[in-house]
């Protein structure tokens, strides 16, 4: 997913008071953490994920997978929150229109 320069402010600007809902730990991205991701795109279609690792390099090859696999688009990573975006797969719970 292409996200452009305005739909990519707007969306930041929507998730900027939320928290972040899944966590991943020192274990790393398990099929688990996978899906509580993918489960919390489709709930809520704009999620912060708080990502624990050593270094920088690492923390973006764990958002790249993140974003690879649950197909959703990185809207901004700030420290060692990445803020993701993903249409819902349940047509009842599309709630963002993007500009």
């Amino acid at each position: 997913m292409h996200l452009n320069q305005q739909q990519k402010r707007h969306l930041r600007r929507l998730g900027h008071s939320l928290k972040p809902v899944v966590l991943t730990g020192a274990a790393g991205l398990t099929p688990n953490v996978m899906h509580e991701i993918d489960e919390a795109l489709d709930a809520h279609e704009l999620v912060k994920v708080k990502i624990v690792a050593d270094d920088r390099d690492e923390r973006k090859e764990r958002i790249d997978t993140i974003c690879r696999e649950s197909e959703a688009a990185l809207v901004q990573s700030v420290g060692n929150i990445a803020l993701l975006f993903r249409r819902s797969r349940i047509e009842k719970k599309r709630r963002i229109a993007l500009p």
